[in-house]
C-alpha cells in the first residue's frame, strides 16, 4: 500500500480538508494514475451532505479524473506507462450479470462499485476517489482520453458529459430532430453541444433569459423562455426529444406538453420527488417520461472518442484544492459556468 495525499469530509455537512489516505498497490490487472485535474459535480456536494443517505466517513469526492499512467499491472496489455486517461463514476462491478455483459455496468445487477463511498474489495471499508494525488483502478474502468482537447477541459465529461451522451445515443437522436435541453448548467451545457454536434435542432428551454445568449453560443439554434405561456403554446407537440436536466424537483406537465406523439422526456438531473404528473399528458400522444444515469465504458469511451473528433469539452473554472469549500457554496448557488475542475497539482503544495 501507499499513502497518498487527499481533500476529505469528516462528517456531514462539514467541510473538507486535508487528510492522508491508502491505495492498494497494483495488481495483475491494475492501472495506477497520478491525478492532474478532477472536476466538481454537484453529486460529490449531496454525498458530503448526506443529502441521499449513506454516506460514508470520511468521504473523499471526486469521480471526473484525469491523469498520466504511472504504472500498470502484468496483465495490462491496454495502457502504459504515460497514457492520458481518465475515471468516471464507477471503478468496478461485477462484469457477469446481463447489464455487466451488455456494457452497461452502470446498472450492475449486483451493484457498481462507485469511485467513492462504494465497496473498497481490495482495502476494506469504502472506496476514495479523485479529491488525491493517486488512483489505483482496474483497466477495465480506465479511459483513454484524446490527447488533441484540452485536458483540463475534459474531467467533466466523464460524468457531466456521459450522463447527457447516453440519453441521446439511447433515446437514437439524430440529424434534423427538434431537441429540447431543459436547464442550462454543468449538465445542460454539454446537453447542447452533442446534440448540435449530432446535427439535431437545438432548443435551450429555461426559465431565465438572460442565458439566451450563452445557450446559442453553446449551438443552442434557439431559446424558450418556459415561463412565457405564449412561447410554450407556441411550440406544443414539437419537440422529438427534451433532455431534462434541471436538478432538483419540479413540474413537469408543461415540459411533456411539448412533446410530440411518442416521443420522450428523460431525467438526468433531479433525484428527488418530481411534482406529480398529470396522466392525461401522457396518454394524449402517447408520451414517456424515462430516467437516465451516467454510461457504461464502451459508451463513454465511444463519448470521448466523439470529443475527440468534434473538438468538445466542457466549459470549466480552475480552481485549487485549498478553494474547495468556497466553490461547494458556489455550485449550490449556481454561481460557475459551467463546471469546476481542480488543478491537483496544488494537493502537492
Amino acid at each position: 500500500m501507499s499513502e497518498v495525499k487527499a481533500y476529505a469530509a469528516h462528517a456531514e455537512k462539514e467541510n473538507l480538508k486535508p487528510l492522508d489516505i491508502e491505495r492498494r498497490n497494483v495488481k495483475a490487472t491494475d492501472v495506477e494514475i497520478d491525478i492532474l485535474y478532477c472536476g466538481v459535480c454537484h453529486s460529490d456536494i449531496h454525498t458530503v451532505n448526506d443529502d441521499w443517505g449513506g454516506a460514508k466517513y470520511p468521504v473523499v469526492p471526486g469521480h471526473e479524473i484525469v491523469g498520466r499512467v504511472l504504472n500498470v499491472g502484468d496483465k495490462v496489455k491496454n495502457f502504459k506507462e504515460g497514457d492520458l486517461v481518465g475515471v468516471g463514476c464507477m471503478v468496478d462491478s461485477c462484469q457477469t450479470c446481463d447489464s455487466c455483459k451488455e456494457g452497461l455496468e452502470q446498472y450492475c445487477e449486483n451493484g457498481a462499485i462507485m469511485t467513492y463511498d462504494g465497496k473498497d474489495e481490495h482495502l476494506g471499508g469504502h472506496t476514495f476517489g479523485g479529491y488525491s494525488e493517486k488512483i489505483v483502478v482496474d483497466k477495465e474502468f480506465v479511459l483513454s482520453i484524446p490527447e488533441n482537447i484540452d485536458i483540463k477541459a475534459t474531467a467533466p465529461l466523464l460524468c457531466a458529459g456521459i450522463t447527457t451522451w447516453s440519453p441521446l445515443q439511447h433515446w437514437n437522436v439524430k440529424k434534423g430532430d427538434k431537441v429540447g435541453v431543459i436547464g442550462l448548467g454543468g449538465l445542460g451545457h454539454m446537453g447542447v453541444k452533442f446534440a448540435s454536434a449530432m446535427g439535431a435542432h437545438v432548443v435551450m428551454i429555461t426559465t431565465s433569459p438572460s442565458k439566451s445568449d450563452d445557450a446559442k453560443s453553446l449551438g443552442a439554434d434557439s431559446v424558450l423562455i418556459s415561463k412565457d405561456e405564449k412561447q410554450m403554446e407556441e411550440h406544443a407537440n414539437s419537440f422529438d426529444f427534451l433532455l431534462n436536466t434541471v436538478p432538483v424537483g419540479h413540474d413537469t406537465n408543461p415540459y411533456i406538453a411539448l412533446l410530440k406523439r411518442d416521443a420522450t422526456m428523460v431525467m438526468v438531473g433531479a433525484i428527488e420527488p418530481l411534482d406529480p404528473i398529470h396522466g392525461g399528458g401522457l396518454i394524449i400522444g402517447r408520451k414517456s417520461v424515462a430516467g437516465s444515469v451516467i454510461g457504461g465504458i464502451k459508451e463513454t469511451q465511444e463519448m470521448l472518442d466523439f470529443c475527440g473528433e468534434h473538438n468538445i469539452t466542457c466549459d470549466v473554472e480552475m480552481i485549487d484544492i485549498q478553494n474547495i469549500n468556497d466553490a461547494y457554496e458556489r455550485v449550490v448557488n449556481s454561481d460557475v459556468k459551467y463546471r469546476f475542475v481542480i488543478d491537483m497539482k496544488s494537493l502537492k503544495n
